[in-house]
C-alpha cells in the first residue's frame, strides 16, 4: 500500500513537471511572438511616429479589420503606398496573422480593379462617349467601385463639355449618397452654373463648399469671376478676382494666365499689365502659351502697338516658331480689314521659318472672303484642307465660300471647291445644292449632277430636284464638262 502511494506521488510529480514545462514553453512562444510583433511594429513605424504599418501591426485580434484601418488612414489625408503594404503583408505572414495579410492583399487587388475601371472611364470622357461612360458607371456601381468622388467628377466633366447640364444635379445627388464631394466637384458644379448664367445656384454651391470646410482654390474663384463678369456684376467680380489672385501661388503657374484673361474681360488694362509684370518677375522665361494669352489680351484691349512690340519680343526669346502665337496678330490684322498688312505679316512668318498651321490658312481664307478675292480664297482654302490629315469641316466657312461663288455666278470656282471637298470626304446635299444655285445664277446647265451625287453617295432632296429642273433648261457649261 505504501509502495503504491509512493508510485502515485512520483507519477503526479512527473506530470506536474511536464505540464509546467509545456506552460513555460507556451508562455515563451507567446512572449516571443509579442516581441516579434513589437519589433515588426517598430520597424514599420521607423522612429515611433504614427504610421500605417504601426496601426496595422497593432491589430492583435483577428476580428479587427485591416481594411477599416487602411480606409481611416486614407480619410485622414495620408498616402497608401503599394510597397509599404507589401512589406507589412510579409511581416504579418511571419507572425502567422494570415487573416489580416489576406485582407490587405484583397484590398490591393480591388484597388487595382478600381484604378483600371476609372482609367477606362477617363478615356470615355476624353472622347465624349456618353453612352459608354454611363454604362461603365453603372457597372462600377454594381461592383461597389464608386468609393470616392473621382468617377463622379469625370461624369460631371463629360456632361459639362457635352452641354448636358441637366444631368449635373443627378450626378451630384448620387455622389453625395455614396461618398463626399471634394473641391474639384464643387469647381465643376460652379462651372456648370456659370454655363447656365445661374448666379443664385452658384452662390449656394459656394456657401455649401465653405460650410463643408473645403478650402476653395483659384479655380473656384475663377469660375465665380467668369460668371459675375458675364452677368455684369463688376463689384462681385472684382472681389472674387482679388481672392483668386491671393490663391495664385508660384507653383500654380496656369492661374496667372487665367487671372490675366479675367482682367482683360473686365477691361482692366492696368490689371493686365500688372499681372504680366508679376509673371515675368516670378518666372525666368515666359512660355508660348503665356505670350499667346498676353497678345490676345492686348489685341482685345485695342493696344495694337504694344501687341506688335510684344510679338517682336517673343520672336527674339522663343525658338519654337509656334504659329499659334503668330496667328493672334494675323487675326488682329484680318479683323481690322488690313489684308495687305496681314499678307505681309504672313510672308514674314514664312521667311522666319514659322510653319503655317491650319488656322493660319483658315484665317486668310476668311479675310479674302470678306474682300471677295475668290482666287486667293480658293488658294488658301486648298492649303487649309491639305494641311491636316483629317479635316473637321467648318460648315460656316464652306457655306460662305459657296455663297460668294453663288453671288458671282462663278461655276468654275464652285466646281473646284466641290473637288476639294470630295477629296476630303465631306460632300453633302447642301454642298451640291450650293453648286446648283451657282449654275442657276450663271444661267448655265450642269451635266449629270444626279449621277455624280449617286456616285458620291449623296442624297437628293426636294430643293435638289427643283434646281436640276430649273438648270436643265439652260445652256451647258464648259466647267460642268471639265469637272463631271
Amino acid at each position: 500500500m505504501l509502495l503504491r502511494s509512493m508510485r502515485f506521488r512520483a507519477t503526479l510529480a512527473c506530470a506536474s513537471r511536464r505540464f509546467s514545462a509545456q506552460a513555460a514553453a507556451a508562455a515563451a512562444a507567446a512572449a516571443g511572438e509579442e516581441k516579434a510583433a513589437a519589433a515588426a511594429s517598430t520597424k514599420s513605424s521607423g522612429d515611433g511616429r504614427d504610421t500605417l504599418g504601426r496601426r496595422l501591426m497593432s491589430l492583435v485580434y483577428a476580428k479587427r479589420s485591416a481594411v477599416i484601418a487602411i480606409r481611416k488612414w486614407k480619410e485622414e489625408g495620408h498616402t497608401v503606398r503599394k510597397y509599404d503594404l507589401n512589406r507589412i503583408v510579409r511581416q504579418l505572414r511571419k507572425l502567422r496573422r494570415y487573416k489580416h495579410a489576406l485582407e490587405i492583399c484583397e484590398w490591393m487587388t480591388l484597388q487595382q480593379d478600381i484604378r483600371l475601371q476609372t482609367a477606362l472611364l477617363h478615356v470615355y470622357v476624353q472622347n465624349k462617349l456618353s453612352a459608354k461612360a454611363e454604362a461603365l458607371m453603372e457597372k462600377m456601381s454594381e461592383c461597389g467601385f464608386l468609393k470616392n468622388s473621382l468617377p463622379y467628377n469625370h461624369m460631371l466633366s463629360l456632361y459639362i463639355s457635352n452641354g448636358q447640364l441637366e444631368k449635373v444635379p443627378g450626378v451630384i445627388h448620387e455622389l453625395k449618397k455614396n461618398t463626399l464631394p471634394n473641391v474639384i466637384t464643387y469647381n465643376l458644379w460652379l462651372t456648370a452654373c456659370a454655363s447656365q448664367n445661374d448666379v443664385e445656384t452658384a452662390e449656394k454651391v459656394f456657401l455649401e463648399l465653405k460650410k463643408e470646410n473645403i478650402v476653395p482654390d483659384w479655380v473656384t474663384y475663377s469660375a465665380l469671376t467668369n460668371l459675375y463678369i458675364k452677368k455684369a456684376l463688376p463689384e462681385k467680380a472684382s472681389y472674387t478676382l482679388k481672392q483668386m489672385e491671393k490663391n495664385a501661388f508660384r507653383k500654380n503657374r496656369a492661374a496667372y494666365s487665367s487671372v490675366l484673361s479675367l482682367h482683360t474681360n473686365m477691361r482692366d488694362k492696368d490689371g493686365v499689365h500688372r499681372i504680366w509684370k508679376k509673371m515675368k518677375s516670378l518666372y525666368r522665361k515666359m512660355s508660348d502659351a503665356e505670350y499667346t494669352c498676353m497678345l490676345s489680351s492686348l489685341v482685345k484691349l485695342g493696344e495694337f502697338e504694344e501687341a506688335e512690340s510684344l510679338y517682336r519680343e517673343w520672336e527674339t526669346v522663343s525658338g519654337t516658331g509656334d504659329a499659334r502665337v503668330s496667328n493672334i496678330l494675323l487675326a488682329a490684322y484680318i479683323n481690322r480689314n488690313q489684308m495687305e498688312m496681314a499678307e505681309n505679316f504672313y510672308n514674314q512668318m514664312v521667311e522666319k521659318g514659322i510653319t503655317p498651321s491650319y488656322t493660319t490658312w483658315e484665317l486668310l481664307t476668311w479675310g479674302y472672303i470678306n474682300q471677295k478675292q475668290m482666287e486667293k480664297v480658293l488658294d488658301y482654302f486648298t492649303k487649309a484642307v491639305g494641311s491636316v490629315k483629317k479635316w473637321n469641316p467648318d460648315e460656316k466657312l464652306v457655306r460662305e465660300v459657296f455663297k460668294k461663288y453663288e453671288e458671282q455666278g462663278n461655276v468654275e470656282g464652285a466646281e473646284k471647291i466641290l473637288v476639294i471637298l470630295r477629296k476630303a470626304g465631306h460632300l453633302s446635299t447642301e454642298v451640291y445644292n450650293s453648286l446648283l444655285r451657282t449654275y442657276a445664277k450663271a444661267g448655265k446647265m450642269p451635266l449629270i449632277v444626279a449621277e455624280r451625287m449617286e456616285k458620291d453617295k449623296v442624297q437628293l432632296n426636294e430643293e435638289t430636284h427643283e434646281l436640276i429642273k430649273i438648270t436643265s433648261k439652260m445652256c451647258v457649261s464648259e466647267a460642268s464638262i471639265t469637272y463631271s
